[in-house]
């Protein structure tokens, strides 16, 4: 090779370089993971939609960044508080994220001091779907409609997760805000409150639909109202509420459903790090192996990548006063 031609294959790599720096960005990240071990975290106990969903995401994140090695470490306690604080607080290196209940943006928004993250600066990889809310109760409780449970007299008992999760947040607020006849009881992570229910501790739980349908299919339980989604076999909890403090506190809800099971890692991933995080995570999600696990243990799937779960989660956050007054005011009574 001449030196003129030496001359002609630099200026062409240059130019290459200089139209296409995101192809060397994302082909330094890639290789970065090769060899590595990638600590994926799920905020929860084994056992449960969470975990079930987390497992999967990590498996075939592995498949889409060659040479990785990808552990699962569940870590719960505090309604996914703990594990998620562990994740904010870990070294940015793209080596450590990992997935948490979507009830910690109630957190933030209500200033709980027990919580040493900032979900608006999280380097957020993404979302598989979109969940809508439901109110369950069991069938042994006799219970077949929403109004007919909030003409109870008496009580009844919900099971919750730990302080700080959606389940038991949401719970506090229908109590609250609803005014309904609910004994919220906590404690109950991962596939737990289904326990309870068989076993006639409590009977209901505020949760994910998707969560919950099997445990609806097999005829242990009936869903009687719904907050978010499209499906029309469940009324609409905003269709059977008119007090204005109702209204807020679902409308507040209904903003969660479109960002469940999130995967997110500290703040100040490398660029080129979180950019190959992120397209594994879309090769992953919309990998239609995956896609048929995931409808066969009947996860949802609706994924989004990067900015665009932030993006959301921004706007989730973004409430006004009184909004977040009603907030504040329903988890003091919890």
């Amino acid at each position: 090779m001449g030196i003129e031609t030496l001359r002609i294959a630099a200026s062409g790599a240059a130019i290459l370089s200089a139209l296409w720096p995101g192809l060397a960005l994302a082909e330094d990240g890639v290789e970065f993971f090769n060899g590595k071990t990638v600590n994926y975290i799920v905020a929860t106990a084994p056992g449960g939609v969470y975990d079930t969903n987390g497992r999967l995401v990590a498996q075939y994140m592995q498949k889409y960044l060659p040479g990785s090695t990808f552990v699962v470490q569940n870590m719960p306690g505090a309604g996914h508080l703990l594990g998620t604080n562990y994740i904010y607080a870990s070294e940015p290196d793209g080596l450590t994220f990992g997935t948490f209940n979507t009830g910690l943006l109630y957190g933030q928004l209500s200033g709980d001091q027990n919580i040493k993250f900032d979900l608006t600066k999280m380097s957020w990889i993404g979302k598989v779907a979109s969940d809508p809310r439901i109110i369950l109760v069991t069938k042994e409780s006799g219970i077949e409609s929403y109004e007919q449970l909030k003409a109870l007299k008496e009580p009844i008992k919900f099971a919750t997760a730990g302080k700080g999760s959606a389940s038991m947040i949401e719970a506090t607020m229908f109590v609250k805000a609803l005014k309904l006849p609910i004994q919220v009881v906590s404690g109950y992570n991962g596939n737990e409150d289904q326990l309870a229910m068989m076993r006639g501790e409590v009977q209901g739980v505020i949760g994910s639909r998707s969560e919950f349908q099997q445990f609806v299919d097999e005829g242990k339980g009936r869903f009687i109202a719904q907050v978010g989604g499209t499906e029309t076999d469940v009324p609409q909890l905003a269709s059977m509420v008119d007090d204005a403090t109702a209204k807020q506190v679902v409308g507040l809800i209904e903003s969660q459903s479109g960002i469940s099971r999130l995967s997110a890692g500290p703040a100040g991933i490398p660029e080129d790090r979180l950019k190959a995080l992120r397209d594994a995570y879309k090769a992953a999600t919309t990998d239609p192996e995956f896609v048929e696990k995931a409808r066969a243990l009947g996860l949802p799937v609706d994924p989004a990548v990067g900015d665009e779960v932030g993006t959301r989660v921004e706007k989730a956050l973004d409430q006004a006063p009184e909004v977040i007054n009603v907030l504040k005011e329903a988890l003091s009574e919890g």
